[in-house]
């Protein structure tokens, strides 16, 4: 059974920063390409960004490219992302979902989810 765990999100301040990682098990991690997917009041479902099996490919949406890092650890079958730069319209549910999607909207399973709220 494919699981995907997120976690990391949180309350910040615009311009601050956050780490978010998802754990990966029930599939072997390192033969898929994975992506990162958020749900905002203003756009719907967004594939933000995604990254090949080996690392060395990334997608980012226009929204994020600049601010926003995908990267993954084989090893410890964990997909990661770290935001900095955050602004109010990030505010979201984020959720790892398994392929590389971008930038397609993700159909593939999905992680629960965690929120992510940027707010003065």
């Amino acid at each position: 059974e494919v699981q995907l765990v997120e976690s990391g999100g949180g309350l910040v301040q615009p311009g601050g920063s956050l780490r978010l990682s998802c754990a990966a098990s029930g599939f072997p991690f390192s033969s898929y390409g994975m992506s990162w997917v958020r749900q905002t009041p203003g756009k719907g479902l967004e594939t933000v960004s995604s990254i090949n099996l080996a690392g060395n490919n990334r997608y980012y949406a226009d929204s994020v490219n600049g601010r926003f890092t995908i990267s993954r650890d084989n090893a410890k079958n964990t997909l990661y992302l770290q935001l900095n730069s955050l602004k109010t319209e990030d505010t979201g549910m984020y959720y790892c979902a398994r392929g590389f999607w971008g930038p397609a909207v993700a159909l593939g399973p999905r992680g629960q989810g965690t929120q992510v709220t940027v707010s003065s």
